[in-house]
């Protein structure tokens, strides 16, 4: 299996987890192994646990890390929001670093059956974990027209959505992901998206978010992992779009705050004490050669908060 993943800002996410031999490292997202493999180098003697939801990416990368002699892998096939509940399995309570990459691998993005790109004709599926029920098809072709608006504005951010939503639902059933892209450019003004991509983009990034509750479990992740970090531990994070950025930026301040009381209450009440600190005031972003190598690394950014 050719699970093709460029990880992203590679040396970037290693500096950021400011590793160490015999360290405890777990990839909430391990993919096709691009960051774990890296990691692995920097930890002789220690522990990497890797969780995936696609159990194609576990095969994948267990071919990959499996070679490693002087490192003790696990491989999880879970969501990461169930970081704790697995690390409990395994027998471990705290650990020395995490990391989660929130982007859609290649091969994901390439393999026509999974159907998540909305330039190739495939089956309505888009999910991540291909044991779970949901599915685009199910979203496209059976929620209400109000619920596609909600969710294609609110997880797509696309100024269109109406429109979008009222012709989804004009043209059902719909079976493919061409024949939805192709729905989608009818909806929306002629040559709109030649500036900001492809003008299913944005409804197709909704769709995905929707099948696989991806915003829903990201606050719940980093809080559970900042339980499991054991002191100057430190928790990495990589978004591709501004509603992932969002949440996690919000997330980390809250983390990072004494108090969370409205601004006008005269004594704090709420008793919530910072456990981390913030170490990257302002996301760290690639450099342009590697947006030339790997386009899609484009709209990444990684934020990083270490335990207290």
């Amino acid at each position: 299996m050719n699970f093709l993943h460029i990880p992203v800002m590679k040396s970037e996410v290693i500096n950021a987890l400011a590793l160490k031999n015999g360290a405890t490292i777990v990839d909430a997202t391990v993919g096709g192994a691009g960051h774990s493999k890296e990691i692995a180098k920097h930890i002789k003697s220690g522990t990497l646990i890797c969780i995936d939801q696609d159990n194609d990416a576990l095969c994948a990368s267990w071919e990959e890390l499996n070679k490693i002699n002087d490192v003790k892998v696990s491989m999880v096939h879970a969501n990461f929001v169930d970081i704790r509940e697995k690390l409990d399995e395994l027998g471990i309570l705290k650990v020395d670093g995490i990391m989660a990459d929130l982007g859609v691998s290649s091969f994901q993005i390439d393999e026509i059956s999974r159907g998540f790109s909305y330039t190739k004709d495939a089956p309505l599926d888009m999910r991540m974990n291909r044991g779970q029920k949901l599915s685009a098809s199910e979203v496209v072709n059976e929620w209400r027209e109000e619920e596609l608006k909600r969710i294609i504005e609110n997880f797509g951010e696309e100024r269109y959505s109406g429109r979008i939503a009222s012709a989804i639902v004009n043209a059902r059933p719909i079976q493919t992901t061409g024949q939805l892209s192709e729905i989608i450019k009818s909806a929306v003004p002629e040559g709109y998206g030649k500036t900001g991509g492809h003008p299913a983009k944005r409804t197709f990034q909704a769709i995905r978010i929707a099948v696989n509750n991806e915003l829903a479990i990201l606050e719940k992740f980093i809080n559970d992992s900042v339980e499991v970090l054991s002191p100057k531990g430190r928790l990495v994070m990589i978004s591709f779009h501004s509603l992932e950025d969002r949440i996690i930026k919000q997330a980390f301040k809250r983390l990072a705050t004494d108090c969370v009381c409205p601004p006008k209450t005269p004594i704090c009440i709420c008793g919530h004490k910072a456990t981390v600190k913030i170490l990257t005031k302002k996301p760290i972003e690639p450099t342009a050669h590697e947006i030339k190598e790997n386009p899609r690394a484009a709209s990444a950014k990684i934020r990083v908060i270490e335990k207290l």
